[in-house]
């Protein structure tokens, strides 16, 4: 029989359908599957790493995965991206030019325009989400940055989340850098993970390492055929620098020759490669003011050993990312895949200068850039602690020259040190390289073309359409013939650049550059000019000897501005305007025991820049104790599963009652041998203040107020009444704290260390109805307020 017109849900049905099964047939529908024998496909993204940091491109470090990988594969010694790291992520994950993906700049901020949502529109395709719709099982892990700070809670929208974005699984975290010891929030999938501690032996770069073999040997456990793209976006080597003491070690002593003979002898084995062609010059360091770093020799004995010291904890962390690929590697050859599988390797962006001239020993006060002579700054923590989870540690700038080796700037400039970056590219089965083929390509490639040519590599087709409305289109090309013909021209001829100011265009080998300095007209470029098929290093500014070329690639800029949406131009003061409705995340707020450690962002608002005040109310329920007994059931909040109830302190009960924060900078309130005791940690620099607590305490309040030099007065109360100060504490400011606020416990990074060796998390034993925070009014002038944020923000992008 037919289906009668009135029937509904059978229009789609390609089966035939009677009253019964007996005269019926039955279809089926299937999700797309890739085609046969589809290659795997592996992207890791390394974070502020330089050219020269990897041995396939002229650096000392033991990289002998990356080596090998390119010994067999291909090498593209002239691969560009963006100067930051979201714009980077966002174009290599859409093939999309970055304003025009939305992502004009870091996302920590929210300024209102076109080309900076910071958030990827709902016409913005992934490759995720692309190789899904091809039959790809996709999973990514590490390093996101694609969601607005402000969105990084429970209770925001997950539409530029990674599983909203294509990635069936997700495990790291969503900001832009992390503790490797104690991140301050890892989520999995789409929810945070709750750690209270992580274990003595944790290492961020394993954690990730760990996550994305699970996901493999899962998959193969229930189809050995269906193939996978892993996008592994690591947090190295994005500040603080932390190492493990056994990859530290192995470059002690190794770098106290300084920075001027290491960028030298890279440079070297750079020729040797044959990255650049015989007659290549470099600039022996940068002498711009503000960019400039001093010459090795000129520095003291005390400042090269500790200086030296850094980079012994950068080259370890490099060493440690090449271990992850290796087990990443070890495990495709033990399922017998990895000839089959495209293994690309790269960094956001050069390397950076964000440690200043003389590094930084407390990551957070320096990069907030304060103009006042009293202002914590660098604090002279042992050397010994460089390195390790007691510190958040940068190098000083001219380490940064060296792993920009050769070229000049860092990240952040549109100069090839900020935007020129390495690129390996292995698949033995589908890229064979023949006997003549040195495996280096030296012709243009830009961070677009990622995207279109996996797809064309892999055989896939792109889809015109997202979420019904149709897609954009890429920008970039595919650099699939590059990659297969060693004589083959590049086919992305153009491109424009900009960051905060800062401007590029490239055509067909003539480059056009400037550098925004602050204070002057944002739109009123100094362009240099560059031929950069004679002068890879940018040394030569041409401008003045041909004016006609340099005007027609200034003019091709500005067109190509206007057709990626980089217009306005913003001041920084601009760029880190934010939406007004985010003044809700400064609405008092009251947080039970069992709440997870709240967010980064919205902790901090509670704090910045304001008077405060944190009530701890000690009339409430309280885990159970052995000498417990309950007399009288009124004393109970229910049941006989109910835990005890408590009108207030009592002798014996201690820990910590709320904490916000971890070594980089925080603050704490916790009950030890029958005082309240305040912890404050100024960036790495501890002060307390303690106070017997009397029985029956009902109240404990802790005022801050602020006091000039962005400074805080602390004062302790029982009950309402006065009873101990904390004055002249460093405000915490920026990114800091880093870690969000938790209650009853100090969850993850500890606050305190001494603490933390004697006592751990040190759980709350005693009543706990409820930590409430109150925020008073801003009382900086907003015109720090704003050099504090942006410079922050920037740095620690």
């Amino acid at each position: 029989m037919s289906v009668p017109p009135a029937a509904r849900g059978y229009e789609s049905f390609g089966g035939s359908v009677g009253r019964t099964s007996t005269d019926s047939t039955p279809e089926w529908t299937y999700r797309p599957t890739a085609p046969a024998d589809a290659p795997n496909i592996v992207v890791v993204l390394v974070d502020d790493m330089g050219y020269s940091d990897i041995g396939p491109f002229g650096s000392e470090i033991e990289t002998p995965t990356l080596d090998r990988l390119a010994a067999q594969g291909v090498r593209l010694s002239n691969y560009h991206t963006t100067p930051l790291c979201s714009p980077s992520r966002a174009a290599l994950l859409t093939g999309i030019n970055s304003h025009r993906a939305g992502y004009g700049f870091v996302a920590n901020a929210d300024p209102g325009y076109p080309g900076l949502r910071l958030e990827l529109a709902d016409d913005v395709l992934t490759l995720p989400e692309i190789l899904r719709d091809n039959g790809y099982a996709t999973y990514a892990v590490g390093k996101w940055h694609l969601v607005r700070d402000a969105t990084m809670n429970p209770s925001a929208h997950r539409d530029s989340w990674p599983t909203q974005r294509g990635f069936d699984r997700y495990y790291g975290s969503l900001e832009g850098l992390n503790s490797f010891y104690y991140p301050n929030q890892l989520v999995s999938d789409s929810s945070v993970v709750d750690f209270e501690e992580y274990p003595p032996d944790y290492y961020l770069t394993d954690d990730l390492t760990d996550k994305a073999l699970t996901y493999i040997k899962d998959l193969r456990a229930h189809d050995a055929d269906k193939p996978f793209f892993l996008y592994f976006a690591h947090v190295a080597m994005h500040g603080p620098l932390q190492a493990k003491a056994e990859d530290q070690a192995k470059y002690r002593g190794r770098y106290a020759e300084g920075w001027d003979e290491l960028r030298r002898r890279r440079f070297a084995e750079q020729l040797a490669h044959g990255l650049f062609p015989p007659g290549t010059e470099q600039k022996p360091r940068n002498t711009e003011p503000g960019y400039e770093a001093a010459e090795w020799d000129s520095l003291s004995a005390d400042e090269q050993r500790r200086y030296a010291k850094y980079m012994e904890v950068y080259a370890g962390m490099v060493d440690s990312i090449d271990q992850s690929l290796g087990r990443i590697v070890d495990l495709l050859e033990d399922l017998g895949e990895l000839d089959n599988t495209i293994i690309v390797f790269t960094s956001d962006n050069g390397g950076t200068a964000e440690g200043g001239p003389e590094g930084t020993r407390s990551y957070f006060a320096e990069f907030a850039q304060i103009d006042d002579p009293d202002w914590i700054g660098d604090i002279p923590h042992d050397e010994d602690l460089i390195g390790t989870a007691k510190l958040g540690v940068h190098y000083p700038r001219g380490w940064g020259q060296a792993s920009n080796t050769p070229f000049r700037f860092y990240k952040g400039q549109t100069f090839a040190g900020g935007v020129r970056v390495p690129l390996v590219v292995s698949w033995p089965k589908g890229l064979p390289r023949g006997a003549d083929d040195s495996g280096i390509r030296h012709e243009y490639a830009y961070v677009t073309d990622l995207a279109p040519t996996l797809l064309e590599l892999a055989g896939l087709a792109r889809p015109s359409v997202r979420n019904g409305l149709p897609a954009k289109d890429f920008d970039g090309v595919s650099a699939a013939e590059l990659l297969r013909d060693p004589a083959a021209p590049t086919r992305h001829t153009e491109q424009y650049s900009e960051m905060t100011g800062h401007r590029g265009f490239y055509r067909d080998g003539w480059k056009l550059l400037s550098l925004h300095e602050a204070g002057t007209d944002l739109d009123a470029p100094d362009w240099q000019l560059f031929d950069v098929r004679t002068d890879p290093t940018e040394l030569h500014d041409l401008s003045a000897r041909y004016p006609d070329k340099a005007a027609e690639l200034a003019a091709a800029w500005d067109e190509s501005a206007w057709n990626n949406t980089v217009f306005p131009l913003l001041t920084r003061a601009d760029l880190f305007r934010r939406r007004p409705e985010e003044a809700r995340f400064a609405a008092p707020v009251r947080l039970l025991p069992g709440t997870p450690t709240l967010e980064r962002y919205r902790s901090q608002r509670l704090i910045a820049f304001r008077d405060f005040t944190i009530t701890a109310d000690l009339t409430g329920p309280r885990p159970a104790r052995s000498s417990d007994r309950v007399a009288d059931p009124s004393t109970t909040t229910g049941g006989a599963d109910s835990a005890p109830f408590e009108e207030g302190y009592r002798p014996g009960d201690e820990g910590v009652l709320v904490a916000h924060g971890d070594p980089l900078g925080g603050y704490l309130l916790y009950i030890e041998d029958g005082e309240v005791v305040l912890g404050v940690n100024s960036y790495g620099r501890y002060a307390s203040v303690g106070v017997p607590l009397p029985t029956g305490t009902r109240e404990i309040t802790v005022r801050a107020t602020i006091q000039p030099h962005l400074r805080w007065d602390f004062t302790i109360e029982f009950d309402g009444t006065p009873l101990a100060e904390l004055t002249d504490q460093v405000q915490l400011v920026g990114m800091a704290p880093w870690t969000g606020i938790s209650v009853g416990i100090d969850a993850r990074g500890p606050v305190a260390w001494d603490l933390r060796e004697r006592r751990g998390p040190f759980r709350y034993t005693g009543g706990l109805r409820a930590i409430t925070y109150t925020p008073g009014p801003v009382q900086v002038p907003q015109r720090t307020i704003d050099a504090v944020e942006r410079e922050a923000e920037y740095a620690a992008e």
